[in-house]
């Protein structure tokens, strides 16, 4: 490959690809949710300002305004969303690709069942199965998601997490303020447990079942995506009140997990549904009142996450000193050496 097809592939497709990903169903920084969003955003400050409980003068000012998203750190993200996609091409996907062939495949549950209790006859494709083999797979991605959000908050990955909750001020684009590493293991960790799934689901149907789709998309993560999910990084509060929430994540929800504030901390890891939360301890739910709060992290050190390299190599530099400062014997004044 020569040097011009080499700068074609890494570089110039990636960043096409990037650009043409907001008119791409398949994610929530689409154009359509993200005008789902932003509409209904108009309508809780037209409701909000009839009622005297919001005093923006204007729709921008009451989504942040130039404060929120001219500020250096939404520009660092609306940056960082293309540097993803060559990111993507030149590491997560040789990464991925590297342990892949050392995964199970649904097609490996298969044999293995098969081998175990022979062939199952052939149930047949329809809508039944399409929706239930769907419905497992979002239960599933999003049971994943919140345990390895989870995991990101430990201390031996949280410098590459904080990456993410360094942001002083949300846009939707802050959705992609990800660390590649944090993206390889989610990547991988789904193909564990969706190929164990899908491997289990096709042997007991005799053969693969496809997902109901919509418009391309599985049905659950298109209607999870239209509710007003790019609220979630940005500064408008939208709470689905205390029932609700012990089942779906709003946006106030979301608010609250990248709040600074000590009460706020290592709560609502879930993506689309807090049920998660509920089960495991980690719920905090809201009312339609909105509270204070300041996004960032316990450090308050946003300042030094405002370049590329900082998001990109400095968990790296911190997880390494955090290596050698742990290797480092403790001494105490008695053990310490005389002067």
């Amino acid at each position: 490959m020569g040097v011009l097809e080499s700068l074609h592939h890494y570089l110039v497709e990636p960043l096409i690809e990037q650009f043409l990903g907001v008119f791409d169903l398949n994610g929530r920084l689409g154009v359509l949710f993200l005008a789902i969003s932003y509409a209904t955003a108009y309508g809780l400050f037209r409701y909000r300002s009839r009622r005297g409980l919001t005093d923006a003068p204007s729709f921008w000012q009451f989504i942040g305004g130039n404060r929120v998203h001219l500020h250096r750190s939404a520009l660092l993200d609306y940056r960082y969303y293309f540097v993803r996609g060559v990111i993507k091409v030149l590491l997560v996907v040789p990464i991925v690709g590297l342990v892949d062939p050392y995964i199970l495949r649904s097609g490996d549950y298969i044999s293995f069942f098969t081998n175990l209790w022979g062939e199952r006859p052939q149930v047949g494709h329809n809508l039944s199965l399409a929706l239930l083999y769907g419905l497992g797979v979002f239960l599933i991605s999003d049971f994943t998601h919140y345990w390895v959000h989870r995991a990101f908050h430990c201390s031996w990955l949280w410098e590459f997490h904080k990456v993410h909750h360094s942001a002083p001020v949300m846009v939707p684009l802050t959705a992609s303020r990800v660390h590649f590493l944090e993206k390889v293991v989610g990547r991988l960790v789904d193909l564990v447990f969706l190929g164990a799934y899908a491997g289990a689901f096709w042997y007991v149907c005799g053969g693969e079942i496809s997902r109901y789709t919509l418009f391309g998309v599985t049905y659950l993560v298109f209607i999870f995506n239209g509710l007003a999910s790019n609220l979630r990084h940005s500064h408008v509060w939208l709470s689905f009140g205390p029932r609700l929430e012990h089942i779906f994540n709003s946006p106030a929800q979301h608010q609250i997990h990248h709040s600074d504030a000590p009460r706020h901390f290592h709560k609502n890891f879930s993506t689309n549904l807090s049920l998660w939360d509920w089960m495991f301890g980690t719920l905090y739910v809201t009312s339609s009142v909105p509270e204070r709060i300041e996004f960032g992290t316990a450090e308050r050190d946003s300042h030094r996450y405002l370049t590329l390299y900082s998001l990109i190599v400095m968990p790296f530099v911190d997880t390494a000193r955090k290596l050698v400062s742990s290797r480092r014997p403790f001494t105490t004044p008695d053990s310490a050496p005389d002067a």
